[in-house]
C-alpha cells in the first residue's frame, strides 16, 4: 500500500518542479534573452495550465518565462544572396525559371522554398533598382 503513495508523491514532486522552471524557459531554452516579440500561445497555454492545478507554481512560471523571454516567438530571419549567383536562373527575355531560381537558392541558403506556391506574391523590379545592384537590363 506504500508503493502507490510513493509513486503518487514522486510525481507531485515532478509536476511541481517542472512548473517552477517555468515551461517555456524548459521546452525552448534558445528564445532565453529576448525582450519582446509576439507570444507564444502554446507555451502560454502550458503555463495557464500549471496556473489551472497549481496557483503559485503557475505564476511563478509566468513570470520566469516572461522575465527570460522564453514565452516570445524567436524573431525573423532574413537572408541575403548576390546579385551574380542569381544571373543563371534569368534567360535572354528577363523571365525567370523558378526550377533554377529555387535550386540556387536551395544551395545558397540551405532551405527549400516553395516558389510555385500560390500565395507567393511577386513584385516586378525597375530599371533603377537593377543599376543600384550593378546590373544591366536584358530586355
Amino acid at each position: 500500500m506504500r508503493i502507490p503513495s510513493r509513486v503518487i508523491g514522486g510525481v507531485l514532486i515532478a509536476t511541481l518542479l517542472t512548473q517552477l522552471t517555468a515551461c517555456g524557459t524548459l521546452f525552448y531554452p534558445d528564445r532565453r534573452g529576448q525582450i519582446e516579440g509576439k507570444i507564444d500561445p502554446v507555451v502560454a497555454a502550458m503555463d495557464a495550465i500549471g496556473i489551472l492545478f497549481y496557483v503559485l507554481p503557475g505564476l511563478i512560471a509566468f513570470g520566469i518565462d516572461f522575465a527570460t523571454g522564453a514565452i516570445y516567438y524567436p524573431g525573423g530571419k532574413t537572408a541575403q544572396v548576390d546579385p551574380a549567383k542569381l544571373a543563371p536562373a534569368v534567360d535572354a527575355n528577363g523571365q525567370v525559371d523558378r526550377l533554377k531560381l529555387q535550386a540556387i537558392l536551395e544551395t545558397e541558403l540551405g532551405q527549400r522554398l516553395p516558389l510555385n506556391d500560390p500565395r507567393l506574391i511577386q513584385q516586378r523590379g525597375s530599371v533603377e533598382q537593377l543599376a543600384s545592384l550593378g546590373l544591366v537590363p536584358a530586355a
